[in-house]
């Protein structure tokens, strides 16, 4: 197989389903779809794969809750293929999207990760672009065509603002599975990983053609970290680290939008009156530290 496209899964059974059969509706047919199932406590996911005679479709269920970041890495152990997807569970490949991703990786070959062209729908799967989203637009590469980012300018756009949208991204398998994700890390994960291939000289290409839906839930896990205010806990320190790191490589811009991290800025700033809405008041000192460090 050329692709291995990872499905960590925990939540939404209807949502899951229309994952793993945009995934099956493929125009690009050598693929293996994996669905670690991280427990979720309904046994209709392990009645419905049993039900599809597709060889290239496997189902594992996990006897522990490993949670988001723990899935990720398990994932990550059962990459067979040059090229790898962790795709989200409620996302939705367009039948395009390995075609393009394929066909980006033969353009170019030395490259680590591609960045297909993405809507964002929400949870009716209604097109739709939240100010996050229009933030992304702003600062994301704004091209015709495919382009390739390496090195300090690659980090210093995605630092920036992370436009990237982690469960869209193909990956070269053995870049990240040697990489691997920061134990430690919930929100900021895949900028994480992104940033790491940077700093090694990596790349990324960016191709604008649409392939991919992703899903944006107001009660995503990181959308209830930022209403409280801990998604910005790990933000601020991990680009104080990224900061330091790009500084020691002499990447001084990137260093530079790190220690700025402008949009992470902002982002805590238009949570303050949600909070206030909300009634999360306890929340207002941990996005104000952030807004003014």
């Amino acid at each position: 197989m050329t692709v291995d496209v990872m499905l960590p899964y925990y939540g939404d059974v209807d949502q899951m389903k229309l994952a793993a059969q945009s995934v099956m509706s493929q125009q690009y047919q050598d693929w293996r779809l994996v669905v670690i199932d991280d427990g979720y406590p309904d046994p209709e996911p392990a009645r419905w794969f049993a039900s599809i005679e597709d060889p290239r479709v496997t189902y594992q269920r996990n006897e522990e809750n490993l949670g988001a970041n723990g899935n990720y890495r398990k994932a990550l152990g059962l990459v067979e293929a040059p090229y790898v997807v962790i795709m989200g569970a409620d996302d939705v490949m367009l039948p395009n999207y390995l075609e393009v991703v394929v066909s980006a990786f033969a353009a170019y070959p030395a490259a680590d990760v591609v960045q297909p062209g993405v809507q964002v729908i929400d949870e009716k799967g209604i097109a739709c672009t939240p100010l996050v989203d229009a933030v992304k637009k702003i600062y994301a590469p704004r091209t015709s065509e495919r382009i390739e980012l390496k090195g300090e300018a690659m980090a210093t756009s995605l630092v920036r603002a992370d436009w990237a949208y982690f469960p869209s991204l193909t990956w070269r398998s053995e870049t990240i599975t040697r990489i691997g994700f920061t134990e430690g890390l919930d929100v900021v994960q895949d900028l994480a990983l992104l940033l790491d291939i940077a700093a090694e000289h990596g790349s990324m290409v960016v191709d604008p053609v649409l392939a991919f839906l992703y899903r944006r839930h107001s009660a995503s896990d990181s959308s209830v970290r930022a209403l409280d205010g801990r998604r910005f806990d790990e933000e601020r320190r991990f680009f104080a680290q990224q900061a330091e790191r790009f500084a020691g490589l002499g990447w001084n811009r990137a260093a530079r939008a790190a220690r700025f991290h402008t949009t992470s800025r902002l982002n805590a700033a238009s949570m303050v009156l949600k909070s206030v809405t909300k009634g999360r008041v306890d929340s207002l000192p941990r996005l104000m530290k952030h807004i003014v460090t």
